[in-house]
């Protein structure tokens, strides 16, 4: 008997269509389709969609993937205009209205009406939330790997672990995303020969939270910088993540490993440990 060759995935087209940048429903639609993991998912961003033109351009592109593939797409979107909202609609896609979905019941648990504006998630440029995100980014851009090394006493948090474990990623990520000032710090052999914490960190040991990974995964990543290297061998790194983790565990320092999270997985983590994140609207 001859072997089966195994069924291609299920193919979909996702639109993101949105008034603003349509990140927000972008987010929101990667957490929902990652639930289906045997369907591949072709997704397109449309955004600033704050015309009835656009919104009729928009439709009539719909109907065109619905035409030529025999599926409707599936349509995740964040417009608030009902008009625009209400041409898009026309369409044949399956439409998922985010906005709709969440703002009428808090609206009626509230007894208050929402403003129905639009972009109202990205305005105010002038406000302190956009201004503490601008100097959180500034600031962790300034204190990545171990550059800057004064003013950590302004830090929110320090990242520390070895070379190429996730500290730049979630430090940016935890500036951009929620204002807070991410430093890292890499713990180096020279620090495993001393079997003590940078003395530039000790100051501040209540901040730090550490960042592991697994050697063969390190290997991995260091091997793409710097290919067949000491530095990159698993030799090296088996050391190096041991005397790291043996540190932390030494200095009470709370760790986590990067190995199979996601940059959004290991942030929560730092912010659940380090009590950071409260935001006010």
């Amino acid at each position: 008997m001859q072997n089966q060759a195994p069924e291609s995935p299920i193919q979909r087209i996702v639109l993101i269509v949105s008034d603003g940048t349509g990140i927000t429903a972008e987010t929101f639609s990667h957490a929902v389709l990652s639930q289906f993991q045997s369907v591949s998912f072709q997704q397109m961003r449309i955004p600033f969609i704050d015309t009835l033109e656009k919104a009729a351009e928009v439709a009539e592109r719909i109907d065109r993937y619905t035409q030529e593939r025999g599926q409707p797409p599936i349509v995740f979107s964040t417009l608030v205009d009902q008009q625009i909202l209400a041409r898009v609609r026309q369409s044949s896609g399956i439409f998922l209205d985010l906005f709709g979905t969440f703002v009428a019941p808090i609206e009626e648990a509230l007894g208050v009406k929402s403003s129905h504006s639009v972009g109202r998630t990205h305005m105010g440029v002038t406000s302190e939330q956009y201004r503490n995100r601008i100097e959180a980014i500034n600031f962790t851009l300034g204190h990545d790997d171990g550059q800057f090394v004064r003013e950590l006493s302004q830090a929110d948090v320090i990242l520390v672990g070895v070379s190429r474990c996730g500290k730049t990623p979630t430090s940016l990520y935890l500036a951009m995303q929620y204002a807070i000032k991410a430093a890292n710090y890499p713990l180096i052999p020279e620090d495993f020969e001393r079997n003590t914490l940078p003395a530039t960190l000790l100051p501040w040991r209540h901040k730090l939270f550490g960042l592991s990974i697994n050697p063969e995964r390190l290997s991995e990543v260091r091997n793409e910088r710097r290919p067949n290297s000491v530095y990159a061998s698993l030799e090296q790194c088996r050391h190096e993540v041991a005397e790291a983790e043996r540190m932390m565990r030494r200095e009470g320092i709370s760790w986590h490993s990067t190995t199979t999270k996601s940059i959004e997985e290991i942030s929560t983590t730092v912010m659940q440990a380090m009590k950071l994140g409260s935001t006010t609207y």
